[in-house]
């Protein structure tokens, strides 16, 4: 029974003695207290007296000060530039060899400005025989219109005769084969006349069937030389002297219009609703500096694989940028002035997000709401105050009572994101 007195007595003391050195959690330092009443001082004493043990030194952690700050939220995208519209230029005719070249890469290029002529030789030689055509039918129609004029005279001939020949008839005077004779030459006469007019038809439709040959060897013709659409650069040249124009193969010529270049890049999808058409972006170019762009489309689609939506960017005519170039986008969402503290000061859990406090030496923690998060600083907008420490990357391993050592860090103004 005394040895039992004598270890809840040295159990007692020790916990004095924690308390009194500061390294027992203060409410249950208090309770002891309480406990100890009057004894206190005497049990501690004693404690003092009785065996030391090994107390480990407070841990050693990098606090900041929550501080007032501005913050701009921003999202990154990446992406290469492409040309605002591309005009393909190729041949209107098929099979048609190329012979002379006006323009090449790089070069600007106005609407109507001749880039290409292809040979004509032997377009000239089927106009020259379409002429040959021409005045064939054309001679055929005069024929034509001569042959109907015999046919109307041989006509009128038989008619007469065969009008004379019918009074003649009744009187007897005539036999009645005679009389038919008559009458079959005003019928043939008829018929010649007909046939007449027949081929003064067709030899109008042939030389109508020249005339659209014509039209059509003229437009092949005008189309031997290749002209620009509309204003622009020319991005690349596909063709060389001595190939073959195929209007259905590939262009011979891919053109800029206006030299109008935009950045198109990739956007995660929960980040998509954040950016508007018509919002300022600066984008940094591979080998360029800075240029200011303009949202122009979000697209309304989003690839089922990778969950990532297509952003334009605007960017205008500058020499300086090269369709195909890799580029980044800063496009800036939001921005707040507030209170802020590390991003990695901020730990989340089921219940929310929460901070762990140095107060008095020990970890007090704190639930709080956040707001915007840049430049790896997170904005806090209720929970604790200005001037509060906090542990500047917060961990499991602190619980609520642990005494530690603030080693502080400087807070930085939030810039970017």
């Amino acid at each position: 029974m005394k040895r039992l007195a004598l270890i809840l007595l040295i159990a007692v003391g020790a916990l004095a003695a924690l308390a009194y050195s500061g390294h027992l959690p203060k409410p249950l330092a208090d309770q002891v207290d309480r406990l100890l009443g009057k004894d206190r001082p005497k049990l501690l004493a004693r404690a003092k007296g009785g065996p030391k043990t090994e107390i480990a030194p407070p841990i050693a952690v990098t606090v900041a000060r929550a501080g007032k700050a501005k913050l701009t939220e921003a999202i990154s995208a990446t992406g290469s530039l492409v040309a605002r519209t591309e005009i393909i230029v190729g041949p209107e005719i098929e099979g048609v060899r190329v012979v002379e070249l006006y323009a090449d890469e790089g070069d600007n290029v106005k609407k109507g400005q001749p880039l290409v002529r292809l040979v004509s030789d032997v377009l000239e030689a089927q106009l020259a025989q379409n002429d040959a055509l021409r005045a064939k039918a054309e001679a055929a129609i005069a024929q034509a219109r001569s042959q109907i004029a015999q046919a109307e005279a041989r006509l009128a001939e038989a008619k007469s005769a065969f009008d004379r020949a019918r009074p003649l008839r009744s009187s007897g005077t005539i036999s009645e084969s005679i009389f038919e004779q008559r009458e079959a030459a005003a019928r043939t006469a008829e018929a010649q006349k007909a046939a007449s007019l027949d081929g003064l038809k067709l030899a109008e439709a042939e030389l109508a069937q020249i005339k659209a040959q014509r039209r059509e060897l003229e437009w092949r013709m005008s189309r031997t030389t290749v002209h620009s659409p509309a204003d622009g650069v020319v991005a690349r040249r596909l063709t060389k002297v001595g190939a073959m124009g195929v209007g259905a193969g590939e262009p011979m010529f891919r053109l800029i219009s206006k030299g109008e270049i935009e950045l198109e890049a990739d956007v995660p999808e929960v980040q998509l609703g954040k950016i508007k058409e018509g919002q300022t972006v600066r984008v940094s170019v591979a080998g360029v500096a800075d240029v200011e762009g303009t949202i122009r489309l979000v697209a309304p689609e989003v690839d089922k694989s990778s969950r990532l939506g297509r952003v334009k960017v605007f960017l205008g005519s500058d020499p300086r940028l090269r369709v195909g170039a890799f580029a980044r986008a800063r496009i800036e969402t939001a921005q707040s002035e507030g209170l802020v503290v590390p991003t990695a000061a901020v730990l989340y859990s089921d219940d929310g997000a929460f901070v762990q406090l140095v107060v008095d030496s020990r970890i007090v923690t704190r639930k709080v709401k956040v707001g915007l998060a840049s430049n790896g600083q997170t904005e806090i907008t209720s929970g604790i105050a200005a001037g509060d420490t906090v542990v500047a990357k917060s961990g499991t391993f602190l619980r609520d009572g642990d005494i530690v050592r603030p080693v502080v860090q400087t807070m930085t103004s939030a810039s970017g994101g």
